[in-house]
């Protein structure tokens, strides 16, 4: 097909409101649904920037922007509604990260895509709330972030401190958070808070390979490097104090801890094997994709089974993960403070995943379907009464968690009826990136980059140098404009603003 121009390009955008445009089809062959994606006007910026530099290269450049990657989504077999880019949406290996995409299981000829879950599978946010307030923590905020960074193990190839036995890591595969809670690193209602209640049931050990396990073992309770954090927040806006004080957050100044990574290199060598063993299935189904990125196989096919099974296990993983730097966290705020995680308050407000595949019930065009909802950066954003969410959140509707960039603020949002019309319950995850990770390390100055951090009052902990300057805030869209974009679409809603006090990365 010959390149287009980006005057041609434009032909098939067109902006629908003031928050959302509509991709037609035609815009790049074989769309089945039509796309869309949510901007303001700083962020449709971004997005237009991004494809206007990929007209000029003739062919891309060898990347995709992220509109033309929710094009490509939208001509995969059996997708339904729409394939939808949040306002964070930006290019990523097969599908964009921020885009959300639905698969009618009914359908003998709807797939499972690797790239729609993301190398770190179940990559996500869990938040701890405590009674703590901001005077009470600045004191000893330095000694805090030090005791944190000494408990929690950071950075590239990092090995965890919880003693772990091949058979342990069998286990934990197949029970995700009931392990942290029978080996004593979770507590009983942990789990009462986290989406899918910290384990999806269908996860076979025996579909992660030997070589994922292998990665794996030594690396659970680490926090990795990339954007994954622990950050201690403090509360600096409340909008919804109903809400609020449902997940426990009573006012402005109170300190919580939030935690942000994955599945590790379990995840990883997950979704890199299964892409191996649909590059085959494809030739055999003969299923056809604009991007062999976007390798797949049918839902029901004995790859496709494999890869949910072996994808809830490595989810489940990260679960535990999670627990394990919760059991962490909770130990060096106790030891700094002098006394018990439970006279603290450290309870789990919520825990979200933003790299998974559900099946999940949704209506569509008024009848009920069973959809397999990829979420790649991207949210699980569920209403109020919704049977899924905690009975805590029935009537406030589902918290959701979105993390900011290093030195920049974060959101708790919740979950709308609007949203699960038009998104199947699915809003942003965070910032998005705006520099690749290269050109970040190329701008930006380690130096410059800590001296911010210090003129904001942060403290800052970190493994590696060059990571300060592939996760600055410059690096990233602006995290307000993401979140205002949702709240203003009514996919989700402001519920609570934190900035951080102290950052730990790896």
């Amino acid at each position: 097909m010959a390149v287009r121009t980006y005057q041609e390009e434009l032909g098939f955008l067109e902006k629908m409101d003031a928050n959302t445009w509509r991709i037609k089809k035609g815009f790049v062959p074989n769309m089945k649904v039509e796309g869309i994606f949510y901007a303001n006007e700083s962020l449709e910026k971004l997005m237009f920037d991004e494809l206007k530099q990929s007209c000029r290269s003739q062919g891309y450049g060898g990347f995709l922007p992220g509109m033309k990657q929710i094009g490509n989504v939208a001509a995969l077999p059996g997708i339904v509604g729409k394939s939808i880019g949040l306002p964070d949406v930006h290019s990523g290996y097969g599908f964009a990260i921020g885009n959300m995409a639905a698969f009618d299981m009914g359908n003998p000829e709807a797939v499972v895509s690797p790239g729609g879950v993301g190398f770190d599978i179940n990559c996500g946010v869990r938040l701890l709330r405590t009674n703590l307030m901001e005077e009470d923590v600045q004191p000893v905020k330095e000694q805090l972030a030090q005791c944190i960074f000494d408990h929690i193990p950071v950075g590239v190839g990092s090995k965890g401190i919880i003693p772990m036995t091949a058979q342990n890591l069998e286990e934990a595969l197949e029970m995700g958070m009931d392990w942290s809670l029978r080996e004593g690193y979770a507590w009983a209602e942990d789990k009462e808070h986290c989406e899918e209640y910290g384990r999806m049931l269908q996860a076979d050990p025996n579909k992660v390979s030997a070589r994922a396990k292998k990665r794996g073992l030594p690396q659970l309770g680490t926090l990795g490097a990339g954007n994954h954090y622990a950050e201690i927040q403090v509360v600096d806006e409340i909008y919804n104090e109903a809400a609020a004080k449902k997940m426990g957050i009573e006012c402005k100044g109170q300190v919580c801890m939030m935690i942000h990574c994955g599945s590790r290199g379990l995840g990883h060598q997950v979704a890199t094997d299964a892409l191996v063993a649909m590059e085959k299935a494809m030739k055999r189904d003969k299923i056809d994709v604009n991007d062999r990125q976007l390798a797949c196989a049918r839902i029901n096919s004995a790859e496709g089974q494999d890869y949910l099974k072996g994808m809830a296990g490595a989810a489940n993983y990260a679960w535990v993960n999670r627990s394990s730097m919760t059991f962490l966290s909770r130990q060096a705020f106790s030891k700094m403070f002098n006394t018990s995680p439970d006279d603290l308050d450290m309870h789990v407000i919520y825990d979200v995943s933003h790299n998974i595949a559900k099946v999940e019930e949704h209506f569509l065009d008024g009848k009920q379907k069973t959809l397999l909802v990829h979420r790649k950066g991207s949210t699980r954003a569920f209403p109020p009464h919704h049977p899924l969410i905690p009975v805590d959140y029935q009537l406030t509707g589902q918290p959701v968690l979105i993390g900011g960039t290093m030195g920049t603020c974060s959101y708790v949002l919740t979950g709308t009826e609007q949203g699960m019309v038009e998104t199947f319950g699915t809003t942003c995850h965070g910032a998005g990136r705006a520099l690749s990770r290269a050109k970040s390390r190329r701008n930006l100055d380690y130096t410059d980059v800590l001296n911010s951090l210090a003129e904001k009052g942060i403290s800052i902990r970190v493994a590696s140098p060059k990571l300060v300057m592939e996760e600055a805030p410059q690096s990233y869209k602006n995290v307000t404009d993401v979140v205002d974009t949702c709240h203003r679409a009514g996919i989700s809603q402001k519920c609570i603003k934190l900035r951080p006090i102290a950052v730990i990365k790896g």
